[in-house]
């Protein structure tokens, strides 16, 4: 089965689409990875849809991605005396450290390391922002602050905290549970929810050990301050609006957006556009014009896939959204506008001989108008340069290993195959002919451009490109 569009769809799996039936018909709709919540899923369930989606992929016969979502760390209010609170603009209230306060007047916060890492002139949000506060001054397990965004505030509410670099791991003993059962059963992808800096990334990296790909959700300020070291020793980001938008003015968000887009770009790495993107579609059959703009926005900014939450985990139109999604991504690059964005984006490649090797693979592909660019590829390295040009040509992305193919799901442009090891050049483009006729990129008498390392089998050795014609003798 070939995808229409280079841009790739993720999708959430829940109440609405965790069963086989409904994974198929998300597949066929258009998902290239699947992506499973832990805030909501136990280890039975993990399990389950793992197991689902593996043998979804195997009757399709096509790569399926699978990409796990750590909760992280989430920051709550203890129980507030009477079970809510009304705070006035301007009120002075005291925060104290604990799960609750017989003082009716104070706001217990059960998180000791809140305390030790607040300053006074700091913001505290309360329930995704709707009420804020300004933190005046601070002691070992207490701090006074006063009410800037008035409302009520209830027990166990969210707690965002932008100007502030929390002393703590990015990840819970949940979440060590959960990666490790992830891992025991070969997901593809694990996402790493509320990163503050590079050293949180190294941490998951350290026990993921290549097992899978690790992927740096970007949602919080402190995170952009370190954007550079994080995208250096991340897979792939995410550009997690949810949280983004609650730390950050709203307005400055679809600037972040872009900004992050075009890191991981110049990066090479793939980069995921997420949050409300067809939010109406969890209630409502159609989306709203300014969704399809939103996503259509993310497609042109070059981003790889565009995600779906709650419209396809919990929503009423899970196939709907998808369909939607695909037809919005479809109609963008079609778009004589869009191919000319993408190359506008294009960046000077980097001094070595791989990269060097991807530019002119992209310059000889549009020059001679080839039908289809073929990458052989072991870790994946050659197929994300080929990926990091955005040619107009499709890319087949060619290896041996099927853990490789569905992590390369959710790279932009990538059709992915699996075929047994190859032992000659000769053979690598037979093989390589054979793929593109077959799924229809190409038919007899069209150019495609090959490319891969020599000797075969070597790791990042990209360097070899070959123009070939379908059907020569």
């Amino acid at each position: 089965m070939r995808r229409h569009r280079k841009t790739k769809i993720l999708a959430t799996l829940g109440p609405a689409s965790n069963t086989p039936p409904v994974m198929r018909a998300l597949f066929e709709a258009g998902v290239d990875v699947f992506r499973i919540n832990m805030s909501h899923t136990d280890h039975a369930m993990l399990a389950r849809m793992t197991t689902d989606l593996r043998a979804l992929s195997e009757t399709v016969g096509r790569p399926v991605g699978i990409l796990v979502d750590l909760q992280g760390p989430k920051i709550r209010l203890g129980t507030i005396p009477g079970g809510s609170r009304m705070l006035r603009q301007g009120e002075n209230v005291r925060l104290v450290l604990g799960e609750k306060s017989a003082k009716a007047e104070e706001i217990p916060i059960p998180h000791p390391e809140i305390f030790r890492a607040i300053t006074p002139d700091h913001a505290l949000l309360i329930d995704d922002g709707k009420v804020r506060l300004r933190l005046v001054t601070k002691g070992d397990d207490f701090a006074q602050a006063i009410v800037e965004v008035p409302g009520e505030i209830k027990d166990r509410k969210g707690v965002n905290m932008p100007d502030t670099l929390l002393p703590m791991s990015a990840m819970t003993p949940k979440d060590r549970s959960d990666l490790e059962a992830a891992l025991a059963i070969g997901v593809d992808w694990i996402a790493l929810s509320f990163v503050q800096r590079p050293e949180d990334v190294a941490e998951l990296k350290q026990i993921v050990a290549g097992r899978a790909g690790v992927l740096a959700k970007i949602e919080k300020p402190k995170a952009l301050e370190s954007l550079e070291g994080i995208l250096e020793l991340a897979d792939a980001l995410m550009v997690a609006r949810g949280d983004l938008g609650v730390e950050m003015p709203l307005e400055a968000v679809p600037g972040l957006q872009k900004r992050i887009v075009r890191a991981a770009r110049k990066a090479g790495k793939p980069v995921v556009v997420a949050t409300q993107m067809l939010e109406s579609m969890i209630q409502s059959p159609m989306p709203t014009r300014a969704e399809v703009s939103d996503v259509a926005t993310a497609i042109y900014d070059s981003a790889d896939a565009v995600m779906l939450s709650a419209e396809s985990a919990s929503g009423a139109y899970p196939v709907e959204a998808v369909q939607t999604m695909d037809r919005i991504a479809r109609q963008v690059e079609q778009d004589p506008m869009y191919q000319q964005v993408i190359d506008a984006q294009r960046h000077a490649p980097d001094a070595t001989t791989p990269d060097a090797i991807m530019a002119a693979v992209h310059e000889v592909t549009q020059t001679i108008s080839a039908r289809a660019i073929i990458c052989w590829t072991q870790s994946g390295s050659t197929a994300l340069r080929a990926a990091r040009e955005r040619s107009r040509a499709p890319i087949i992305a060619v290896t041996t290993s099927i853990e490789t193919a569905r992590r390369l799901a959710l790279v932009w442009g990538l059709h992915c195959v699996t075929c047994e090891e190859i032992f000659s050049l000769e053979e690598m483009v037979a093989r390589a002919l054979g793929f593109a006729e077959a799924d229809g990129f190409a038919i007899k008498g069209e150019h495609v451009v090959i490319t891969g390392g020599v000797p075969l089998g070597v790791t990042g050795a990209t360097n070899m490109l070959r123009v070939a014609v379908v059907g020569a003798k």
